[in-house]
């Protein structure tokens, strides 16, 4: 049995009605082949379903672990996607971005999927104010500094550094 297939007659019999939803599937039972994933990783979702007169508004929060390198440095980075959910769906689809209801039943899996792969960070970092490796010697800048002469600067491109300067501090 499909525990993210849940079925919704009862809900749509009756509008404004709701449910709530705490369910812990594995990443593998998503069906999501991702190296930031670990297939065991436990998916924590919590959702709401309420009944509208043409479907139901599912909303609540998906939180999935994940680890990769970082970007900067390639040390280890790890962290959790958490999703706010607010999805529709529909017997007969008139939004082009709701979910189908088949047959009075409602598969969460693929709206779970989509909201961790979609949400998952691309290019991580191990910590915000990572600096990275040394582009000439390849040293960790987040461990030691490098003797290092930084490369001369493409003219081309100085003006660009100019307006650089121009820019407040983040």
């Amino acid at each position: 049995m499909n525990p993210l297939l849940i079925n919704a007659a009862e809900l749509l019999r009756r509008p404004g009605s709701e449910r709530r939803f705490n369910l812990e599937p594995h990443i593998a039972d998503l069906g999501i082949v991702d190296p930031r994933f670990d297939p065991d990783a436990t998916v924590e979702v919590s959702l709401r379903l309420e009944s509208l007169t043409d479907g139901l508004v599912v909303d609540g929060q998906i939180s999935a672990p994940w680890a990769d390198s970082c970007r900067r440095c390639l040390a280890p980075a790890a962290g959790a996607v958490v999703s706010d959910v607010g999805e529709l769906y529909q017997q007969v689809i008139t939004d082009p971005d709701a979910f189908e209801i088949v047959g009075d039943q409602i598969d969460l899996g693929a709206m779970i999927r989509e909201h961790i792969l979609l949400d998952a960070p691309v290019a991580p970092l191990c910590r915000p104010d990572c600096a990275g490796l040394c582009p000439t010697c390849g040293i960790d800048l987040n461990v030691s500094t490098c003797d290092c002469v930084a490369a001369d600067v493409d003219p081309r491109w100085e003006a660009l550094s100019q307006l650089k300067g121009n820019l407040p501090e983040q």
